[in-house]
């Protein structure tokens, strides 16, 4: 079965091959690519590859396994690309941070993350 896609959706167009980006991992489920704007030496966005606005729009057990999935994809990036430590990030909504309407995860890596953020 193919995953449905927003035809307006950046990250959609990446997935269906019309955009080109530095792909680090793609399975059936799960695409991740390099940051264009990265804000750390290792900076990997790890999307579903149906289009899912954010977080908010997971309502079911199979959502829950698909962010499980898409969270497990992200930490294996960390571990591989920051073996001193990474940070997961997902930001909602646009005072969280989202500028794309489809879920990701951002996987920071190599260097010394601060906090508050941002």
């Amino acid at each position: 079965m193919t995953p449905q896609r927003d035809a307006s959706c950046i990250f959609c167009k990446i997935i269906g091959g019309e955009v080109q980006a530095r792909e680090v991992f793609r399975d059936n489920e799960i695409v991740a690519i390099e940051d264009a704007n990265p804000q750390a030496p290792t900076h990997v966005l790890v999307l579903p590859q149906e289009h899912v606005a954010n977080a908010s729009s997971f309502s079911n057990r199979a959502s829950a396994e698909s962010i499980a999935r898409l969270f497990s994809k992200a930490a294996e990036i960390g571990r591989e690309r920051g073996p001193n430590g990474y940070r997961i990030v997902i930001n909602e909504g646009g005072e969280g941070g989202q500028t794309v309407d489809h879920l990701h995860l951002h996987v920071l890596a190599g260097r010394h993350m601060r906090w508050p953020p941002g």
